[in-house]
């Protein structure tokens, strides 16, 4: 009876102790992903241009084949990891009764997760380019070399 009574003894505090080891690395993990980070702040660019530009049609024709880049405040390069652009066309439609030719906006969008944008797609923009028309990457998502993740501010090109 003794030797049963120290084996319940010894089961009962080692299930104790392993327990309590388990939460202290729960507790360390939960502290490492919960902490509050400040995101840095970020500005996008596609090849020298930042922000909202108006820019000429050849220029931005050759900065098309350019990478999406974001940096931080302290200039160092982010991995753009995610983002979504959008390409505003001038267009026309044709009214079936008058036979009148009236404005409109055509526009063509898809999300990419890698930079610069694929080829058939600067193939298409450059045939097509005019001015006043808008090429605009949004939801740009970019990764430190921590590999957290951080949104960066949206780029907005008019042609003129």
């Amino acid at each position: 009876m003794l030797m049963i009574k120290n084996f319940f003894c010894l089961l009962c505090s080692l299930t104790i102790s392993f327990w309590s080891l388990a939460q202290s690395k729960d507790s360390v993990t939960i502290k490492k992903y919960n902490q509050k980070i400040k995101p840095p702040a970020l500005r996008t660019q596609l090849a020298n241009f930042k922000d909202s530009v108006c820019l000429p049609i050849v220029l931005v024709k050759s900065v098309l084949d350019s990478a999406l880049t974001v940096y931080d405040s302290k200039g160092n390069k982010l991995t753009v990891t995610y983002y979504r652009f959008l390409y505003r066309k001038r267009a026309v439609t044709e009214d079936e009764k008058t036979g009148k030719f009236t404005p409109t906006v055509s526009v063509s969008s898809d999300y990419f997760t890698e930079t610069p944008i694929p080829k058939k797609w600067t193939k298409i923009i450059k045939s097509d380019l005019s001015d006043r028309e808008e090429l605009y990457f949004f939801d740009v998502v970019a990764q430190d070399k921590d590999g957290r993740p951080f949104y960066a501010p949206p780029l907005k090109i008019i042609t003129k």
